[in-house]
């Protein structure tokens, strides 16, 4: 079975990533896409209160794509949700190493990352594992003449948490090379626009980087790694748990019958 169209969630498989439905088509694909692109181009137009709506959107494009998902990859997608709304307030509010335009988290971040780890499924079932090798290949040559260079020595960093998560959970290493570029590509967009600028001296650690550091997409992956450990770890050891605590709580037949 190809690890990248099997299910993410399914307990007889744990190495896979998500199949069908999560992943959608074509037209699901251009509206993701569409999505993200028409979002930050409207946010930069926009005060705190169009930014809201704009957040809102998004919110309701998620959900029109979560009631097209069954109950185990519904999960996995909010496990995103969660991981990446909390990884956003440490890297932006709390380290500092990023700032939206308006000095908060825009609405539609979270969201947006959901649908980012959308894009990155349908991007890696159809990507042959040797453009996968490819782009991680590329990424560190980039990483390290960047940090020789002084220019990106974040970059180094980056990389390495990059190549470690692919070593890993090499069975994830296409949904990584995908997200990794589909990453790059929201990150120089984004920037260009305005919606958010990177720190040149990362906050609290001797290291510089650019605006965005070309390695940018390894936070990304993080975040897949993520939510693959807690779809496939996590999560099925909390339904075995419910269940258990159901059946303790519910009394016997013959207890009922002594009352």
């Amino acid at each position: 079975m190809d690890p990248v169209s099997a299910p993410l969630l399914h307990h007889r498989s744990r190495t896979s990533v998500m199949t069908g439905s999560a992943t959608g088509g074509v037209t699901q694909i251009l509206l993701i896409a569409a999505a993200l692109a028409g979002c930050l181009a409207a946010d930069v137009h926009t005060d705190i209160v169009g930014q809201t709506v704009v957040g809102f959107a998004v919110w309701l494009i998620l959900f029109s794509l979560l009631a097209d998902v069954d109950r185990d990859e519904r999960l996995a997608l909010v496990a995103c949700l969660v991981i990446a709304t909390a990884g956003e307030m440490f890297l932006s509010l709390v380290w500092g190493l990023y700032t939206y335009r308006l000095g908060n988290i825009p609405l539609f971040v979270p969201p947006g990352h959901v649908l980012m780890l959308l894009l990155g499924l349908s991007l890696a079932r159809r990507m042959p594992d040797a453009v996968a090798l490819a782009i991680i290949a590329c990424a560190g040559a980039y990483s390290l003449a960047a940090a020789a260079a002084g220019v990106d020595t974040l970059g180094a960093v980056l990389f390495l948490v990059l190549a470690a998560a692919s070593l890993a959970m090499p069975n994830h290493r296409r949904l990584y090379a995908s997200t990794f570029v589909l990453a790059l590509a929201l990150e120089l967009y984004g920037t260009w626009l305005g919606n958010w600028s990177w720190a040149r001296e990362v906050p609290g650690m001797p290291l510089v980087t650019t605006n965005p550091p070309g390695a940018a997409g390894a936070f990304y992956c993080v975040l897949d790694a993520l939510v693959v450990a807690t779809s496939t770890r996590v999560v099925p050891r909390l339904a075995v748990w419910a269940t258990q605590a159901r059946h303790s709580a519910k009394p016997s037949v013959a207890t009922l019958l002594t009352k």
